[in-house]
């Protein structure tokens, strides 16, 4: 006489169906991160060099985005004005007339 059920080799365990699915639910999720990310044009995220991202630069909701390795840091203005004292000219930023920023560093063998 039996007193527990056992699982015969011609049953199915219902939960591997969830299972199947839960996996399948993982892939379709990184696969619309990575294709999120390269519709973006932002594939260097995914890469390992350092970069910063300047998002609507000069505008009032300006923000920069900064990868240094695995480490992502994300920085708003607060649009206020910066005071200090003296320093070294460190170079000249340059607005095209397409909107971008471009900037020049100083070459102290040329700089008066």
């Amino acid at each position: 006489m039996r007193t527990g059920r056992s699982i015969d080799d011609d049953e199915e365990d219902p939960l591997t169906g969830f299972a199947n699915l839960f996996d399948l639910g993982i892939v379709f999720a990184l696969g619309f991160m990575v294709s999120l990310i390269t519709y973006l044009g932002l594939p260097e995220l995914l890469g390992k060099e350092d970069m910063v991202l300047v998002k609507n630069p000069g505008a009032e909701d300006m923000e920069m985005i900064i990868k240094s390795g695995e480490h992502l840091e994300r920085l708003q203005p607060t649009g206020g004005s910066l005071a200090g004292e003296g320093g070294e000219k460190l170079g000249t930023a340059y607005r095209l007339p397409s909107g971008e920023v471009v900037y020049v560093p100083a070459d102290p063998e040329f700089d008066n």
